[in-house]
């Protein structure tokens, strides 16, 4: 059953911790496709210098981080690369939670197509491989995370406080004091993690996966 709109309303941090493991599902051109969310990143809006959303800022590209928890934020990154965050806490409150990385589930030969690899390790490691193997684009933008389109559901074994990796976020070396910011959360010995994890983290875990 698909996560509500009053989960993503709760502490952003706290809903961090229950994305980690939970299933992401796109129904898009009426292809179902999931991942599990191994890697994330969280950005408290007005107060953090690494959000989009720093001290307020409201444009046309950063609205859909001010609207109600629930609600898909998607933008480009080089103007190529489409990213996905969801949107949590109350309206005006704009923070966002950005998925880095999925381990494939359902329907991978749909995800291989469309992402030109066979590399099940290359497949979701990162976020705008997983937007382009989930068929995420701006056309989402500002979608309603409970609906039939794109939406997240529990995974039904919750990943513990043990197997919670926190480190810091990727490519924010101008974010001043905000760039230590251990906001980055991974789950332990994933081998779907994205690149930025040590590299001989990912190949041993790789080694170890069936």
């Amino acid at each position: 059953m698909k996560y509500k709109k009053d989960f993503y309303l709760n502490d952003t941090f706290n809903v961090a911790k229950n994305l980690l493991g939970s299933i992401l599902y796109t129904k898009i051109d009426n292809k179902i496709v999931s991942g599990k969310i191994v890697e994330l990143e969280i950005y408290l809006g007005v107060i953090d210098k690494a959000s989009h959303a720093y001290g307020g800022r409201r444009t046309k590209r950063t609205e859909a981080q001010f609207l109600s928890g629930g609600i898909a934020y998607i933008f480009l990154v080089y103007g190529i690369h489409s990213q996905f965050c969801v949107v949590t806490a109350e309206e005006n409150v704009p923070h966002a939670i950005l998925i880095r990385a999925l381990e494939p589930k359902e329907n991978i030969e749909i995800m291989k197509k469309r992402r030109g690899t066979d590399d099940i390790f290359n497949l979701t490691s990162g976020p705008g491989k997983l937007c382009k193997a989930l068929n995420i684009t701006r056309d989402q933008n500002g979608i309603d995370l409970t609906g039939n389109t794109i939406w997240i559901e529990p995974s039904e074994t919750i990943v513990p406080e043990s197997s919670i990796i926190h480190a810091k976020r990727v490519g924010i070396d101008y974010a001043e004091e905000y760039k230590d910011k251990l906001w980055r959360l991974y789950i332990k010995d994933n081998p779907h993690i994205s690149k930025t994890v040590p590299l001989s983290l990912i190949k041993d875990n790789r080694e170890k996966t069936p």
